[in-house]
């Protein structure tokens, strides 16, 4: 089958490596973009070779006009739940870049809309396809290090606007900083809005789904002068076990060129053992009673179909099994629900049980 792919909204500029897994795809046909400053295209017109009648500037003519199988999504994300309920009744596969949403009310409008369509909602996270992480999971689930009784999440970049699509770096303007999304509290913007999903939902992963009975998180919105934090801790008690969630912008370095210290990443413990799995890392550690001094794993790159979310959701359709893992409602609705019991927290200084139960 050859898949007709969409990209409807640039405000996270994401679409663009989403549009690039895409055009490299061997069935998928990149049908149209659609954006309403059409300056925000360019890029993906002159990487892609988008003739003038794939692009777009409404989202009704686009959806028209070329009839897609699935659209990918990148607004802002207190806009997800907006444009989910704009673009399911075209009757589509969905592929939304993270986050979920800016809070679970706002993540039961997507999956409802889409449900109605009998179509698939998939949420991407990118750190879902760090070779690393996947090793994880994967000893994880062979039980070399029993049952998973703590997670500890570090992790984020020098800033959202400190580079663009495929990791191009950028020097942000001050203007920029304030006319950005990502910097105004009514969008989602922040970093515990940014990234702390990546941790809860990929955590969730590795964790079996089991959910925390309480969450209490701090954030900085005192040193920044900005609307928006741009660190935050978040603690997670389960019924056994305390988790650690932390989020940043502003480190040393970006984990993708140079890993700054605090290391990003993940560090687990289990019952029997632990594992270290840093960001764009080719192994893992795994400490054991059979090797106390940690022993070096590799992680295999990964391949086709499971290499990125655009080839694995279309393989899931094309054999008409369930998105699983971090890109399932299932499982970033648990994310969801600690982002948004950390979010209240913060604002209210204390510790509150899980929302949404």
């Amino acid at each position: 089958m050859n898949w007709r792919v969409a990209g409807i909204n640039f405000d996270h500029f994401h679409m663009g490596d989403l549009l690039r897994m895409a055009h490299e795809h061997p069935d998928v046909e990149i049908v149209g973009i659609c954006d309403e400053k059409p300056e925000r295209m360019e890029e993906a017109i002159g990487n892609f070779s988008l003739s003038e009648d794939r692009v777009f500037t409404e989202v009704e003519s686009c959806l028209e006009r070329t009839q897609p199988d699935l659209v990918i999504l990148c607004p802002a994300a207190a806009r997800h739940a907006e444009w989910v309920e704009k673009v399911a009744p075209a009757g589509v596969h969905i592929l939304m870049e993270k986050p979920f949403a800016s809070c679970l009310f706002d993540a039961d409008r997507m999956i409802n809309a889409v449900e109605a369509t009998g179509k698939q909602l998939a949420i991407n996270w990118p750190l879902r396809w760090c070779r690393s992480h996947a090793k994880t999971y994967e000893v994880i689930r062979s039980g070399a290090i029993g049952d998973v009784v703590e997670v500890h999440f570090y992790d984020g970049n020098r800033g959202p606007l400190w580079h663009g699509a495929d990791k191009i770096e950028k020097e942000p303007t001050e203007e920029e900083k304030d006319q950005s999304w990502f910097y105004q509290r009514s969008e989602g913007g922040g970093s515990l809005q940014d990234y702390l999903g990546y941790g809860t939902t990929l955590g969730t992963w590795f964790n079996g789904g089991t959910k925390p009975v309480e969450v209490m998180a701090m954030w900085d919105l005192e040193s920044n002068g900005l609307e928006v934090d741009e660190h935050s801790i978040t603690v997670a008690r389960y019924e056994i076990g305390l988790s650690k969630f932390e989020t940043r912008w502003g480190t040393f370095s970006d984990p993708w060129t140079r890993q700054p210290q605090p290391k990003c990443g993940f560090v687990i413990r289990g019952s029997a053992g632990t594992i270290s799995s840093y960001d764009y890392d080719d192994f893992i550690t795994v400490q054991t009673p059979g090797w106390p001094e940690g022993e070096r794993v590799e992680a295999p790159e990964l391949f086709a179909p499971r290499s990125n979310p655009v080839e694995y959701f279309i393989d899931c359709l094309e054999s008409g099994r369930p998105v699983e893992g971090p890109l399932s409602v299932e499982t970033s609705r648990i994310g969801q629900q600690i982002v948004d019991t950390a979010f209240q927290s913060a604002e209210q200084g204390r510790a509150l049980p899980l929302v949404g139960e």
